[in-house]
């Protein structure tokens, strides 16, 4: 996803730090679902759903409610009249909002390139930056975190605290502690050839 925005400049913490480097990007935003939200101050519409989208985000990404943070982005793109509003604006976003600079013509790139015709606008994009949902903001407001997980399975995200399945297809299962089992004390196929052998003739 950071290939999206590579060379721009990402505002963060409210407008306060900016992320510039291919690193920074990256470890902002790479194997994470990313939601584009479009909007603007002014916008009546706007306002009433920000409350909404800063506790669906909050529930999903603060460890005071979650043990593990879901591999999730925000990035708002300013649809408003001046850099004033625009700060504004994120300031009733959550702080870990990321967002474009008021003068970055990407703005209108993205727009353009999402067929964003209304505001608000929640555009749901996989790391690949294949688009997930076009505008997920009715289906925010109608299941709220629990939509994130179907976000999590069509992304096809990487949880890097676990072990790929994969890792697993070649061990037999005996029982449910058989693969710590396995890694413990390192079994060799032979041994397990001659278990095998054993439990057939038995």
């Amino acid at each position: 996803m950071a290939a999206l925005f590579a060379g721009r400049v990402l505002l963060t913490d409210r407008q306060r730090e900016r992320l510039d480097s291919e690193r920074e990007l990256s470890r902002a935003l790479d194997n994470r679902v990313l939601l584009l939200y479009f909007g603007r101050a002014r916008c009546p519409r706007c306002c009433r759903f920000v409350p909404l989208l800063r506790r669906f985000f909050v529930r999903l990404t603060d460890p005071r409610h979650v043990v593990r943070a879901a591999q999730l982005a925000l990035l708002y793109v300013s649809c408003d009249g001046s850099e004033e509003e625009q700060g504004a604006f994120l300031r009733t976003l959550p702080r870990r909002c990321l967002a474009l600079p008021f003068a970055d013509a990407f703005k209108r790139e993205l727009e353009l390139r999402f067929a964003v015709a209304e505001v608000p606008t929640v555009v749901v994009l996989k790391p690949s930056g294949e688009v997930i949902t076009a505008n997920a903001v009715e289906e925010i407001q109608r299941a709220g975190p629990a939509c994130f997980q179907n976000w999590q399975e069509a992304a096809e995200l990487v949880d890097r605290n676990f072990l790929l399945a994969e890792d697993f297809d070649n061990w037999s299962r005996r029982s449910i502690t058989d693969p710590i089992r396995r890694l413990k004390y390192k079994v060799d196929e032979k041994e397990e050839e001659e278990e095998e052998e054993g439990e057939e003739l038995s």
